[in-house]
Parts: structure tokens; sequence; C-alpha cells
């Protein structure tokens, strides 16, 4: 697939390349992204390099992993942060982001992440989004129960993050939580 641009009120979604390895090598240096993501650690730029030149076009090419730096509209075109939705199976996706330090509290992921989720629900006939995060990081799950998710549980030693097994908080979004039509039919439990 080829990579496509998104836009928000404040941001324009798109996919990153070689001009905006500085960009990423620099936010990711933030120890906060280090420890609450599963990028290396430590992050060292042929690692920024491997992600914009290498990682995001495959994962766009293959139609596996879309990978959007997430940039201020204007003036400044700052990168603010990057979000991906990854296939996992037939109809289902996972959502992961990260904001850099100087743009966090804007609620500019949550922008980001409703923008991105009615793309993966209307282009990609995705009907189940996926958020995980490791237990304690209170800031992604705000930005996802903003977002709309519904935090459905914790999943035990479901995450490895730099080789430890962690235990994670699950949520989804569905179709239907942004008053879109699912591409399969869906039938909830009874009580």
């Amino acid at each position: 697939m080829e990579p496509v641009t998104l836009t928000t009120g404040r941001l324009v979604l798109r996919t990153v390349g070689p001009k905006d390895t500085d960009a990423v090598y620099a936010a990711a240096q933030d120890p906060g992204i280090q420890r609450w993501t599963t990028i290396p650690s430590p992050y060292l730029y042929e690692h920024a390099r491997g992600f914009t030149e290498q990682m995001v076009p495959d994962g766009w090419r293959d139609g596996s992993m879309f990978t959007f730096g997430l940039f201020l509209s204007a003036p400044a075109h700052d990168l603010v942060g990057m979000l991906g939705i990854t296939r996992r199976s037939l109809g289902e996706a996972e959502i992961g982001f990260w904001a850099t330090k100087e743009h966090r509290g804007h609620g500019y992921i949550t922008e980001a992440s409703r923008a991105a989720a009615h793309w993966a629900f209307t282009h990609l006939a995705v009907d189940r989004l996926e958020w995980r995060a490791e237990v304690g990081n209170t800031a992604s799950r705000a930005v996802a129960e903003r977002a709309g998710f519904t935090v459905e549980g914790t999943l035990r030693s479901a995450l490895n993050n730099k080789g430890v097994r962690r235990d994670c908080w699950v949520g989804s979004l569905l179709p239907s939580d942004l008053e879109l039509a699912s591409t399969a039919p869906y039938l909830p439990a009874r009580s």
C-alpha cells in the first residue's frame, strides 16, 4: 500500500523517511519513551535510520504496519509523536504511540489516535483496534480512554519489553464506538 497522509485540526499524520531521522533520533532519547515503549535502549542513531529508512517503508509496502509521524500543521511543523497501526489478524490491528516530551499534555496523541482509528476502520477493514500498555503507563492509558478505547483488563506477562515479561493493560475500540459500520457482523455476549 502506498503511504497516506491524514490531517486533523492541528496535525498532519504522514509517513516518516530519511529527512525525519534526526527528529526521530532526538525524540527517542527521552528516557520516558525508552522506558515505556519497546524501542531499543540506548537508542542509537542507527536505530532511527533503520526505522525511517527500512522499517516504516517496509510496513507500508507489505501492509503489515502503518506508521505515521505526527507533525504540527503550522507554523513549525514540529514532530510531536509517532503512531503505528500493526495488523495482528484478519480484521484486527493494534495501535501504539508515543509523544515527544515537549508536546505532551496538549491532546495531540488523542487527536491523532482518533483520526488513525477512523482511517483503519474505513480503509483497512479493521473491526477491532486494540491498545496495550505496560501496567503503570498511566499516560498511555489516559490517551486511550480519551480516544474512546474501552479498557478490558490486565493481561499477565503479555508484554515483552527489552527481554523482561511484564503485565499489560488491554483495551479496544470498535467501529461502532465511532458510529461506523463493521465489515463483519458483531454479536455481543449476552448477560
